[in-house]
């Protein structure tokens, strides 16, 4: 693969093509479990469109795949590397090109940090609505790969609501742009739609012109504790019958608070063994909370008015509450959704699938839209894997997502099908579309060098 590399060198500087086994074994997989280890042949740091142009045009002519590549932060293995590809890393690509208050738009690279985006936003009374719980370390065009939700996601929506126009490079290195600097704009197929959240199979995403929301002059945050997931998740459908918008609804269950606990010394479990984080935001914000807390002590929580600093503490608890492990094959977190009226249901679908397999179980959830992030582990058994175990392991995600579909669900709500979730793809799916679906990307990439293997 010398060629490939000779090709890249004659059109990249000296410190943006790397060929060392750390730098490739780093970049050769996302957080994501790892089905097939794979290194890739290169990592490039394009720092221009014309680069990335450049780039592709060389691995097109080259038949070398590639994989796009933001901060790393994916959990489903949408940046795996795969046989006969480098990786295009567009971390460099970190320029904020225009903010414009009056439009209430900006003009981003790929690689600005979501966080990055938000304090810039926030001097001009602004802020980017999609709200991953890495944003302070993912990137825009990570996010725009897999439509990333977060924690405001009942309120504000998707990336994809906030997404206006796109720069895209495309399979052959030519350059196109998609949408509209307006905030309506329906002429023509919705190319910018189709885009986000295809996990870089279409194209390489190089610009993005994003809406901006008003900043919250004011936010109350209402902490109830639940004996029990159960009844926490109904107090969610309690909220939404007393038609009260929070920006942010979020669930988490006994296992992640004990867990919380451990790692940062807080007492959130010797205060009940589920907790429902709810966030009011805006100008009726207090009002708002109020409503909140008189519903949720009617099903039976203890409330409490949070001080701000406490409930600042508590929503960057829920931001950490994945912990500090990385997804492998001992311990896998998912990304389902279910209708909002089938969340009680589904965590007793969950509790009842982590029982029979005897399986770890503990439960976050972006309750605001009914998506779960139900993990499920095994204990190691030092250098020796427990061959039950794993079964078990495998048969409580299978199952899991079996129950999720059944009930009208999503086998990923935000974190996009990667990878590791093709297996399930066509429980989803029926071949009619997944053939549809084939036939667009061929049509975009028609050598299937764009991210091969990944997300249909």
């Amino acid at each position: 693969m010398g060629s490939i590399v000779d090709e890249l060198e004659a059109v990249l500087g000296p410190s943006q093509l790397d060929v060392s086994e750390v730098s490739l074994r780093r970049y050769a997989v996302d957080q994501a479990p790892v089905i097939d280890f794979q290194l890739p042949v290169a990592v490039v740091f394009p720092e221009t469109v014309a680069e990335v142009q450049a780039v592709v045009k060389a691995c097109a002519d080259s038949g070398v795949a590639i994989v796009p590549r933001g901060a790393g932060t994916g959990v489903s293995g949408g940046a795996h590397a795969t046989r006969n590809c480098i990786v295009l890393s567009l971390e460099r690509m970190d320029r904020i090109l225009a903010l414009n208050p009056d439009d209430e738009t900006a003009v981003v690279e790929p690689g600005v940090v979501n966080a990055a985006l938000n304090e810039a936003a926030a001097e001009h009374g602004l802020m980017y609505a999609p709200d991953p719980a890495s944003f302070r370390s993912s990137t825009i065009g990570g996010n725009v790969a897999t439509n990333a939700g977060g924690l405001r996601c009942a309120k504000y929506g998707v990336t994809r609501d906030s997404v206006l126009a796109l720069d895209v490079v495309l399979a052959d290195g030519s350059l196109i742009h998609t949408g509209h600097q307006t905030f309506k704009g329906v002429a023509g197929y919705d190319l910018t739609g189709l885009f986000v959240g295809s996990e870089g199979t279409l194209g390489i995403v190089v610009g993005i012109t994003v809406r901006l929301k008003y900043l919250p002059r004011e936010v109350h945050t209402v902490a109830a504790f639940y004996p029990d997931f159960r009844t926490a998740a109904a107090g969610v459908l309690a909220v939404g019958k007393a038609r009260v918008q929070p920006a942010i609804m979020e669930l988490l269950d006994g296992g992640t608070l004990t867990q919380l606990d451990d790692i940062h010394g807080s007492d959130l479990s010797a205060r009940g063994r589920s907790l429902l984080l709810v966030q009011t935001d805006g100008f009726g914000a207090a009002a708002e909370a109020d409503v909140v807390r008189h519903v949720l002590r009617e099903g039976g929580a203890t409330v409490t008015t949070e001080a701000s600093a406490e409930a600042e503490r508590l929503v960057e608890l829920r931001r950490h509450s994945r912990g500090t492990e990385v997804d492998d094959e001992y311990r896998v977190g998912e990304d389902v959704a279910v209708p909002r009226s089938r969340l009680v249901d589904y965590v007793a679908a969950l509790e009842a699938v982590g029982a029979a397999q005897q399986v770890h179980l503990k439960v976050v959830a972006h309750a605001g839209d009914g998506n779960l992030h139900p993990t499920f582990w095994i204990d190691r058994q030092g250098p020796a894997i427990d061959a039950g175990a794993m079964d078990r392991l495998q048969a409580a995600l299978d199952e899991s997502i079996t129950a999720a579909l059944a009930m009208g669900g999503t086998i990923t709500g935000e974190h996009g099908v990667g990878q590791y979730k093709l297996r399930w793809l066509g429980q989803e799916q029926p071949e009619q579309v997944r053939q549809l679906q084939r036939r667009i990307k061929d049509l975009f990439d028609p050598e299937g060098i764009l991210n091969p293997g990944k997300a249909i």
